[in-house]
């Protein structure tokens, strides 16, 4: 039997082997920009969106805040070759420890060791504070992704939040690691409604709205020209989070992520927090806005190609939140949720006329979805979402799980073929 408290106990010490560093204090120059001061004054934190050191360093200044990482963006740092001397160190302290370890739990360790290495570097260069994601394959385990989002927790707990994906088993593990004062970025949210459900019941410290995915489903699949759709659902779900931080029900933020162009930095100021892949960030700093109120439009024009109409694609499941979800989140609420199980979920929100908010996906779909990627075909799912079978929401979030599971596979043959 596998001694997980020694392998953990290598990992760690491996992981924070040389790690030292002053907190409060970065060890590269820093300088202010007052073009993002412009951003900060509306109350927006600004994060970028990437792990990769050099590109950060161009674009990193004090108002800057955070870094965040996903399978995606550590799988590009990787495939560069700069850990391959660490994958093999690690594997063979591992194995030297616990000889009886699989290879399938070796993976996941040594997966989880470059995922932590790689963002204490980036504690150590700029002090931020650095999302870590959990592994894909823990996506639908509640005890394990507990068990791993404590140990990443522990590696850094002054710099670290943990990423767990926004699933049926995520809003019970979320609640369970913010109960133990871990911080959480519960990511891959694409609604007000996912967003509120997550709020309401896990208390997580940051939600995300992809936004740019949105927009990008729209262009990609021509009903229309991609602008608002991300914008709309995005500002419905700061709304709802303002008024339940002003009812003192939750402190979560949210986080408009996927961020598209330098438009959109200006446009969303005022939302909680922007984290921004560096090409938008260098746009934006290129051609900054002239004027900033801070005060974000809600009555947003979606422009669609002739004959589509946003219920052809269940678009208001991005934006919409009725009555009705908000009195099924509270009947939830009622129940003990430590003892639920992600089916139980689930079935909840199916039993509330909401079955559209966590499909049953069958594994046709899974294959279906991993292989469009990250943006879904809309004429395989065009019929389910017309009928409200599923919401896109839903399709979206499903979708960008899987691409990152697809990335996190790249990562682990990547170790594996140099095991």
């Amino acid at each position: 039997m596998i001694d997980t408290n020694t392998i953990a106990q290598v990992v760690h010490e491996i992981t924070r082997k040389g790690f030292i560093h002053e907190f409060g204090r970065s060890s590269i120059e820093i300088d202010t920009q007052a073009i993002w001061e412009n951003i900060r004054n509306t109350g927006t934190r600004l994060w970028l969106d990437t792990g990769d050191i050099d590109i950060a360093k161009d674009l990193w200044c004090s108002q800057f805040e955070a870094l965040t990482t996903n399978n995606t963006l550590l799988n590009r740092e990787v495939q560069k070759g700069i850990y391959d001397g660490l994958i093999t160190e690690v594997a063979s302290a591992i194995k030297d420890r616990a000889p009886e370890i699989d290879e399938k739990r070796l993976l996941l360790e040594v997966s989880f060791v470059l995922n932590a290495y790689h963002a204490l570097r980036l504690v150590e260069l700029f002090d931020a504070n650095v999302s870590v994601e959990l592994h894909t394959d823990l996506g639908n385990d509640v005890d394990r992704s507990v068990e791993y989002g404590k140990r990443y927790y522990e590696i850094c707990p002054e710099r670290f939040y943990i990423k767990v994906p926004l699933t049926p088993a995520g809003l019970l593990v979320v609640k369970k690691l913010g109960k133990l004062g871990i911080p959480v970025n519960f990511t891959l949210g694409f609604s007000a409604r996912q967003n509120y459900a997550a709020a309401m019941i896990s208390q997580p410290v940051f939600v995300n709205v992809f936004l740019g995915r949105l927009n990008a489903f729209v262009t990609d699949n021509n009903l229309g020209d991609g602008l608002n759709v991300g914008e709309k659902a995005t500002i419905a779900t700061q709304i709802e989070l303002q008024k339940l931080r002003e009812d003192k029900i939750t402190k979560t933020q949210l986080i408009a992520a996927s961020l598209r162009n330098g438009l959109q930095v200006a446009a969303l100021a005022g939302v909680d927090v922007h984290t921004m892949p560096p090409k938008v960030a260098a746009e934006y700093l290129k051609n900054p806005a002239e004027t900033i109120t801070g005060q974000l439009q809600e009555d947003l024009k979606i422009n669609l190609a002739s004959g589509i109409t946003l219920d052809d694609f269940n678009a208001s499941s991005l934006w919409e939140l009725p009555d009705t979800f908000k009195v099924c989140v509270e009947q939830l609420l009622k129940s003990d949720i430590d003892r639920l199980r992600p089916q139980d979920i689930q079935a909840h929100f199916a039993d509330a006329g909401f079955s559209d908010f966590f499909p049953k996906w069958s594994t046709e779909d899974i294959r279906i979805v991993a292989a469009d990627g990250k943006i879904p075909v809309y004429e395989r799912w065009k019929d389910r979402l017309a009928n409200g079978k599923i919401g896109l929401d839903a399709l979206m979030n499903i979708s960008a799980f899987y691409s990152f599971a697809t990335d996190q596979e790249s990562l682990d043959n990547r170790i594996k073929s140099l095991l």
